[in-house]
């Protein structure tokens, strides 16, 4: 005789004919459960008022009733791999794939070290890329 340890027993696979599990195919007699397609969603429970809907709301969703400002960001070190004659503005970075081609708005930021002198013409700059901008001989503009 063989033994079959808890780990090594299979599944047994209701709903596939009565040949293999009986009258009803593993599933009981009647209700929601047996049918095709049957079930209930997540976070149900039966009627009653379920639990995300009990406990109330916490915290502050600051988008609720406001239009954020989204941006495109790209860092000052990416800027080296444009060969300009030294200005950049949103449509190189869109030709260049830097940026998403249909961004609206795009923020410079200070990440890495700009070896070139460009004029930048960006709708917004960090702090830190308006300054290695303009270590770098460059000019950060706001469009």
């Amino acid at each position: 005789m063989k033994l079959v340890s808890a780990n090594n027993k299979k599944r047994k696979r209701v709903g596939r004919g009565n040949g293999s599990t009986g009258t009803f195919s593993g599933r009981g007699m009647n209700g929601q459960n047996s049918r095709s397609g049957g079930g209930v969603r997540r976070g149900f429970e039966g009627g009653q008022m379920p639990m995300f809907r009990r406990l109330p709301k916490r915290g502050f969703n600051s988008l609720v009733g406001k239009r954020k400002k989204f941006f495109d960001y790209i860092n000052v070190n990416e800027l080296d791999r444009l060969s300009t004659d030294g200005v950049v503005n949103i449509e190189l970075l869109k030709e260049k794939g830097l940026v998403n081609s249909n961004a609206r708005r795009v923020k410079i930021l200070g990440k890495g070290e700009l070896k070139g002198a460009f004029e930048v013409h960006a709708n917004a700059f960090s702090k830190s890329a308006t300054e290695k901008i303009e270590k770098a001989g460059g000019k950060a503009v706001i469009v």
